[in-house]
């Protein structure tokens, strides 16, 4: 598979609860349908995932997380498209791999199960650690900060040393400051306004903000309502731009056509990033799955 710079991750919820698309893609051959839909618009990676991380969220056990999203990755894979899987749990990722996943998007960065160390190091696919405090029933308790940037780097990059401890080798290694997670629109903002201290970090960065809370409530009518879930998309496509211009080597959208067209208009331009992107090993072991 050649990948283009920057990566766009299209989102695929088969949950009846996720904040923005929950319901819309829960049977098999709906989600199937949109995965190849996401893929033909331009997205390099379809993130498949089973369980809702928006705030609040309740949990759900592994088999029926399981039985959500193999069938739907059996599908696209067998169409050709490549799948990563969206988990905290080491026998999903494992499940969703071995149905042809080819990364592993953990909202934990491993905290939630440490056994997802073992599956990626045993894997060697790509594995992408986000910022993560707790799980979204408590996570917005957590969101708690002196130096969000400084803290949220300290702690990704804690996570990179238990990952490297495990046996994964650091080309595996993408990153995510995780904008929403235990995190309020204040963190999320700063954070954006500073990508360039993870970029640094010589790691690929994978930015999602796509159709966030806090987004909606920059957009919020005369009355102080947020912005609809729907109404979002100007705003996710200006994030998305300006990440890519710091130099994220990803982004992860539910829109992937607005995405793609606003990339092009951006590559047009020939403006330079202002960080070179990590490139090379992460879409050299997407391809080997194909």
């Amino acid at each position: 598979m050649h990948v283009d710079h920057p990566v766009v991750m299209g989102i695929l919820n088969v949950t009846p609860d996720s904040f923005s698309d929950g319901g819309r893609y829960t049977d098999v051959e709906a989600a199937i349908l949109h995965g190849v839909e996401l893929y033909h618009a331009g997205a390099n990676i379809v993130d498949v995932g089973g369980e809702s991380t928006r705030p609040g969220a309740e949990r759900i056990d592994a088999d029926t997380e399981i039985e959500r999203v193999v069938p739907v990755i059996e599908g696209l894979a067998r169409a050709g498209v490549p799948l990563s899987i969206d988990t905290t749990r080491a026998a999903v990722a494992t499940a969703a791999l071995d149905a042809g996943a080819a990364v592993i998007n953990d909202v934990s960065g491993g905290l939630a199960d440490p056994g997802m160390a073992r599956v990626a190091a045993e894997s060697g696919c790509p594995w992408i650690l986000m910022h993560w405090r707790g799980h979204s029933r408590h996570m917005t308790k957590m969101a708690v900060y002196d130096d969000v940037v400084a803290e949220v780097r300290g702690e990704l990059l804690q996570r990179v040393g238990e990952a490297l401890s495990a046996g994964v080798d650091p080309g595996q290694i993408i990153l995510d400051p995780g904008l929403g997670f235990a995190k309020n629109a204040e963190h999320n903002w700063a954070l954006s306004a500073r990508l360039d201290v993870f970029v640094d970090l010589g790691y690929p960065v994978l930015f999602a903000a796509s159709r966030k809370t806090y987004l909606g409530r920059l957009l919020a009518g005369p009355d102080g309502t947020p912005r609809p879930v729907e109404d979002r998309e100007a705003a996710t496509l200006a994030t998305s731009i300006l990440a890519v211009a710091a130099g994220a080597w990803g982004v992860r959208v539910h829109d992937v056509t607005a995405t793609a067209d606003a990339l092009a208009v951006w590559r047009a331009t020939g403006s330079p990033r202002l960080q070179r992107p990590v490139t090379g090993s992460v879409e050299d072991r997407v391809s080997e799955k194909e």
